[in-house]
C-alpha cells in the first residue's frame, strides 16, 4: 500500500469481514488496518502509522494497550500482513521496496477475541460495518488459507520487492 497516504480514521482495512456490512461483534473480522488510529490500541510512539488487525470492535497492534514491538513503518510503499490461527495472531510489516519483513507482534489474541467468528466476505478500504472515515491507497493484496510459515512470508516479501513498486 501507499505508506504515505493514511489518517487516524477507522478503518482502512483489507481482509475478512462480515457478509452484510453490519457489525456482528468481536471476532467477526480479521483484516489488516493501515493508519494512525489510537482509538483502541496502537503501536510504539504517538504518531504511527502502524500495521494493526481489525478484529471488529477494535483495532489491535498486539496484546498490550501500547504494543512497543509494533513500530511505525516509514516508507513510500508498505507490505503489511495479518495472520491468525486459534488463540494467536501475528502482524508483520516492512518496506515494500527493500529489505525483509519485521514481526511487529505474534502472540495471544485480545480478551474476548480468542474464538473467531469470521464470515468470509472480503473488504477493501472500509471497516466490516462499512465505516469509511479512513483514507489510503491499496495496490494489491493476497489472502491465504491457514497460518503461513515465516519462510512463506519472506518469499512473498521478496516477490514484492522484486516487483519494483515505485521504480
Amino acid at each position: 500500500m501507499n505508506g504515505t497516504h493514511y489518517n487516524d480514521g477507522c478503518c482502512f482495512d483489507y481482509g475478512n469481514a462480515e457478509t452484510d456490512a453490519i457489525d456482528h461483534g468481536k471476532g467477526t473480522m480479521e483484516a489488516i488496518y493501515w493508519g494512525s488510529s489510537k482509538g483502541w490500541q496502537h503501536g510504539h510512539g504517538d504518531t504511527g502509522p502502524w500495521v494493526m488487525a481489525d478484529l471488529e470492535n477494535g483495532l489491535w497492534a498486539g496484546h498490550d494497550k501500547i504494543q512497543e514491538s509494533n513500530v511505525p513503518i516509514v516508507a513510500d510503499y508498505v507490505t503489511a500482513m495479518a495472520k491468525g490461527k486459534a488463540g494467536t495472531f501475528a502482524l508483520k510489516g516492512g518496506d515494500a521496496q527493500q529489505g525483509a519483513l519485521t514481526t511487529l507482534f505474534e502472540g495471544p489474541r485480545p480478551p474476548q477475541y480468542e474464538t473467531m467468528k469470521k464470515q468470509g466476505a472480503i473488504i477493501l478500504g472500509i471497516g466490516g460495518d462499512n465505516s469509511d472515515w479512513a483514507v489510503g491507497t491499496w495496490f494489491e493484496g493476497i489472502m491465504t488459507k491457514g497460518y503461513t510459515t515465516d519462510a512463506t512470508d519472506s518469499a512473498v516479501q521478496a516477490s514484492i520487492v522484486a516487483a519494483g513498486f515505485g521504480k
